[in-house]
């Protein structure tokens, strides 16, 4: 029971907000999405966007495509393999922090708390 709470299987790299975000969003999308798109969607700043995309591709977890339409550069952004497979592995691990939190909670409402003689709230 060591360490029942620690949930190592929380990919720091993952877990970023911005990040987590963007990996939802390509998950949801195997087909990928244009920069433009996936920067409304997830609501960033050019900058912040391609500084994510740059750690993420670092990491394979994203594939960058680059292309030219009517001689403006368009950016076509995919999960990768290797990222779908992370991204799989940190939403199963924040199901079980789920879980834990939700049978917290119910047996919270079920027991109410009675403390010893001598407890006072802080």
């Amino acid at each position: 029971m060591n360490g029942r709470y620690a949930y190592d299987g929380l990919d720091r790299l993952l877990h970023e907000k911005a990040r987590l975000g963007l990996l939802t969003c390509l998950a949801s999308r195997p087909e990928g999405l244009l920069f433009n798109d996936l920067k409304e969607l997830c609501n960033l700043t050019d900058g912040n966007l391609s500084r994510h995309l740059q750690v993420l591709q670092q990491n394979q977890i994203v594939e960058i495509y680059k292309s030219f339409e009517q001689k403006r550069p368009q950016t076509l952004v995919r999960i990768s393999a290797e990222g779908q497979e992370r991204f799989l592995a940190y939403i199963g691990e924040l199901q079980k922090v789920l879980i834990d939190a939700a049978t917290t909670n119910q047996q919270q409402q079920t027991n109410s708390p009675n403390l010893p003689p001598g407890w006072v709230p802080a």
